[in-house]
This record gives C-alpha cells, sequence and structure tokens, in this order.
C-alpha cells in the first residue's frame, strides 16, 4: 500500500510536488521514480498522464514523485543565477533528496516526454544517484531509412508531390525544421552522452509514438541513429506507431503504462532488496 503527500521543498522552498510514499511497515524500495514536466504542462501531465503513471507504479510498491520544476506549475522560482540546465539539475537534486529522506532509496529513475525527456537526459549524464531513465519521444535523428519510409511512398502521388512542395515552400520561408522549439544537439554529442551513462551503468528506455513521425517512423531507426549502442543491453526502445504524442487515448495510455511497468519490474525489481 502507498499514500500520497504534497510537499513543498527544495533549498529555498520553492518547489512542490506529490509524493506516493510506502506505508511505514514497507521495507524501504532501492529505487524511486521521478517524473518531470513535460513543457510547461503542471505535474499532473497532459490529461493525467503523470497522475495515473505514478499511481500504478505505487501500486506496483515504487515511490514515486511528481513535481513542478522552478518557474512551472505550482512551483516558484528559485532566485539564485545559473544556466536552464544547472536550475533543472539542481531541482532534480532537491526531488532525489526528499524522496530519499521519505521512502528510503538511494538510486532514481527519471522519466520525461518531450521536453522532460531532454531534461532527464541532462540530469542523468552526471549525476550519480541516476540508475536509469525512461525517455519519452525524446532523442532520435532523421536517418536514410527515415527518409525512404517517409518519403517513396509519395512519390506515386501526385497530389502528396503538390502538398509537400507547398509546407517545403512554408517552410523555407519561415526558416523553421525543428520537430520542438529546441533544437536538438548534435546526433554525434547525443552518442556519446548515452555511451557515457550505459558505460556508468545506467538502464535506459525510450519510448517513441505516433506523434513524432516527423523524425521517427520506424523501430530500426533507434538502431540507425544510435549504431551499436541500440546492441548494448542496457538499452531498449520501442515503438508505439498508433498512438498520439500525449496517449489521449485510454487504449494506449494502458499499453505505455504497461510497458514501463514491465520495464521497471525488470531491471529494477522491487523483491530482492538491491538493484541489478
Amino acid at each position: 500500500m502507498s499514500t500520497e503527500r504534497a510537499f513543498r521543498f527544495g533549498r529555498a522552498q520553492h518547489l512542490v510536488g506529490v509524493a506516493g510514499l510506502p506505508d511505514a511497515a514497507t521495507p524501504a524500495a532501492p529505487v524511486g521514480v521521478i517524473v518531470l514536466n513535460a513543457g510547461m504542462v503542471h505535474r499532473v501531465g497532459p490529461f493525467r498522464l503523470h497522475v495515473e503513471l505514478t499511481r500504478r507504479l505505487n501500486a506496483d510498491g515504487y515511490p514515486t514523485l511528481r513535481f513542478d520544476l522552478s518557474s512551472l506549475g505550482d512551483s516558484s522560482a528559485a532566485d539564485e543565477a545559473g544556466s536552464q540546465a544547472q536550475q533543472v539539475k539542481a531541482d532534480v537534486a532537491d526531488a532525489m533528496s526528499l524522496l530519499a529522506s521519505h521512502a528510503g532509496c538511494s538510486r532514481f529513475v527519471l522519466l520525461g516526454l518531450c521536453s522532460g525527456a531532454q531534461n532527464a537526459h541532462g540530469v542523468a549524464l552526471d549525476e550519480p544517484r541516476v540508475a536509469g531513465a525512461v525517455f519519452l519521444d525524446g532523442y532520435a535523428y532523421r536517418t536514410l531509412g527515415f527518409r525512404l519510409r517517409h518519403y517513396l511512398p509519395r512519390l506515386w502521388s501526385g497530389s502528396r508531390w503538390q502538398r509537400f512542395i507547398s509546407r517545403s515552400l512554408q517552410a523555407r520561408a519561415s526558416q523553421g525544421d525543428d520537430v520542438f522549439a529546441v533544437r536538438f544537439p548534435p546526433r554525434e554529442q547525443v552518442q556519446r552522452e548515452l555511451a557515457t551513462m550505459l558505460d556508468r551503468g545506467l538502464r535506459l528506455h525510450f519510448i517513441y509514438s505516433g506523434g513524432v513521425t516527423r523524425y521517427f517512423n520506424h523501430p530500426r531507426q533507434f538502431r540507425e541513429c544510435f549504431g551499436r549502442l541500440a546492441d548494448r543491453p542496457q538499452i531498449s526502445a520501442r515503438l508505439f506507431a498508433g498512438s498520439d504524442h500525449t496517449y489521449a487515448l485510454q487504449v494506449d495510455r494502458q499499453r505505455l503504462l504497461d510497458d514501463i511497468a514491465t520495464w521497471l519490474r525488470d531491471n529494477f525489481p522491487i523483491s530482492g532488496g538491491s538493484n541489478p
């Protein structure tokens, strides 16, 4: 059994979050799960995705914390100098300390959707308490395979060619070819950073939705992007091609929650008392 509690916490008492905590009689879990904001969305997540996810994981025995980063949702600013990346790292460090003190866990799995995945990547790179991460619609790059799968079916359709040319001209006029407002780092940089995480023993799980077909359109593309890293046993990737970016449909959401819960049980089992 677990109980949800709201907290105001952080180095400036500026952060607000809801923790799912095990009952006092339950042995401390070795790993806690921290869920980051998806863009500017409040900690409940798109269509309450983060609420459903954390409650599902609580039922499986994992302590969780869904919270608002500085200046998002109910959290205020910390009034300190530093870049946005430094602010995120400090906020997540505060979140880890909170969950450690109330649930007894010493290592953590980060989970983020979209920009939340990018923030989770940045924190996981050099935070020693991070044991793993789940990236929902995180980093990926258009490859030759992507382009062949995307454009070849359109070669036989005159109307599609017309729409493609029109969109290309509009994009060129607006100077816009980004999938998100924030440009992805170079692929070589992300490859190096993922290799660093894997060398430290992190377990990483990438999940892509059908909402990002402009840059990811086939399960094979993950290996096309990241080469031999995709063969490492600590990293895995899934594509839910029929799901939208926020998993608004219940059937899609249930499949997502099942996949994350299964990955956690396989990589960070509650029974046994220690991490693999």
